[in-house]
């Protein structure tokens, strides 16, 4: 089997400079949170939990330089995984993803107070104690294989309802996470049965493009206008027209590599949908990979996984 070519892994987005942002104003390097005075939520709006995902720090620093400020409850910008951002090089753009460990494979409570040390580790136990305040988290995420733009709200209710209300992107995934550990998403704060908090990620576009930055500063204004959290002059894009139906799928199968020979038998997108059921759809060394049901949703399909690491997520549409 031909294993699909590497595309080119441009970088059209200029790295941000968040020099101003650092130090903070929260005791905590990277976060800058500003308290309106006034009863309401406190929403964060991460970045940067993998470093060479720049066009998350690139729309935070943006709104920041722009003056948006709450007008009721509590806004915070955290720029997360810095040790990672710092090694960015536009010449080797993946390989500043992490340093130690991915820093949103560690939100396990059992991880967080375990022994073990690592730089992204320590990192999530010093951003613990802000995200234990929060009402609602909007984590911003970018793609390095081709995909159309979703939100992934997790299993939690609060999740599902928070996506749909944001409005943007219009394709709402839930699912249950990835095999080699927890992320913020999946945090027990935002995940638990019952739950009033909510955390969705965005994976707003591909890494390194400026149309993935207006994904998700888009994005960001629809959450802070369903919240209610800013004023009608605050600097945010207007609210989208949008011409396109909202869909949520909920993964059924997510598929990990068990094999260094993992290869797909097409070049997929993410977002393309398989209409037949038990098509083949990719190989594990020896292993047939076949959709499970019809008009199967392919989730950020991975053209090259490591073993260990999850190559596809399978979804229904809901109502389908």
């Amino acid at each position: 089997m031909t294993a699909a070519p590497l595309p080119e892994f441009a970088v059209r987005l200029a790295c941000p400079d968040i020099a101003d942002w650092r130090p903070g104003n929260t005791g905590l390097p990277g976060f800058t949170s500003y308290d309106s005075g006034h009863p309401g939520p406190h929403v964060v709006l991460l970045a940067l939990m993998h470093g060479n995902e720049i066009a998350g720090a690139a729309a935070l620093d943006q709104l920041l330089r722009a003056g948006l400020r709450p007008a009721r409850g509590r806004l915070s910008f955290g720029f997360a995984n810095l040790a990672a951002f710092d090694r960015f090089d536009p010449q080797r753009p993946t390989a500043s993803r992490f340093i130690d460990e991915d820093l949103n494979r560690v939100w396990d409570p059992a991880v967080l107070d375990g022994p073990r040390h690592s730089i992204e580790l320590d990192r999530a136990r010093a951003m613990r104690p802000l995200i234990d305040t929060a009402d609602v988290v909007l984590d911003l995420h970018s793609m390095l294989w081709p995909s159309a733009p979703l939100i992934l709200c997790g299993s939690s209710l609060a999740g599902k309802t928070l996506a749909k209300a944001i409005g943007t992107p219009r394709l709402i995934v839930a699912d249950h996470g990835h095999i080699n550990g927890r992320r913020l998403i999946d945090y027990a704060r935002f995940s638990d049965a019952g739950t009033p908090y909510a955390a969705n990620l965005v994976e707003a576009g591909q890494h390194w493009e400026p149309e993935t930055v207006t994904a998700m500063i888009a994005c960001i204004a629809g959450l802070l206008r369903h919240v209610a959290l800013v004023s009608d002059d605050a600097p945010l894009p207007p609210p989208m027209a949008e011409t396109s139906p909202m869909r949520v799928a909920n993964v059924t199968t997510a598929v990990t590599a068990i094999t260094s020979q993992f290869s797909f038998m097409d070049q997929y997108h993410g977002g393309d949908i398989i209409p037949a059921r038990n098509t083949l759809i990719a190989m594990d060394g020896t292993t047939e990979i076949r959709t499970p049901h019809d008009d199967c949703l392919l989730v950020m399909p991975a053209l090259r996984p490591s073993r260990g690491h999850t190559a596809v997520r399978l979804a229904r549409f809901e109502n389908a």
